[in-house]
């Protein structure tokens, strides 16, 4: 069964930068078919999406964030990451991975899309 596990969230100052790690279990990368994503959910708003990446390694990114994200993947560690740089407080979310392996291609930035969660991990960042 696929697992999802973030780590790297943490409390940062306004400008910092942050990468984000999600461990990936089993055998899921050698699917030739799959989008991985990082969505994030501020507090009392809806989860919205922050970067895809498609099996070829094409990453998309949301328009807000554009010029300050790198998402890319490691086969071999089974980590995808997400690099986040010139945060700003408006950036504070818990921060979710997730997968699905019924994509080629045009990853979708659309939560419901995805059939596979982490449990999140918290970024702050302080004004």
């Amino acid at each position: 069964q696929l697992q999802l596990v973030e780590s790297g969230g943490g409390l940062v100052q306004a400008g910092g930068s942050l990468r984000l790690l999600c461990e990936i279990s089993g055998a899921f990368l050698t699917h030739t078919g799959h989008c991985l994503a990082w969505f994030r959910q501020p507090p009392v708003k809806e989860r919205e999406g922050v970067a895809t990446i498609e099996v070829a390694g094409t990453p998309n990114y949301a328009r807000s964030m554009k010029g300050r994200l790198k998402i890319y993947k490691d086969h071999d560690k089974k980590v995808l990451y997400l690099e986040m740089n010139s945060l700003q407080p408006g950036d504070t979310a818990m921060y979710y991975c997730a997968a699905d392996p019924l994509w080629t291609a045009g990853c979708p930035m659309d939560h419901e899309e995805y059939s596979a969660w982490g449990q999140g991990t918290q970024v702050i960042v302080s004004s």
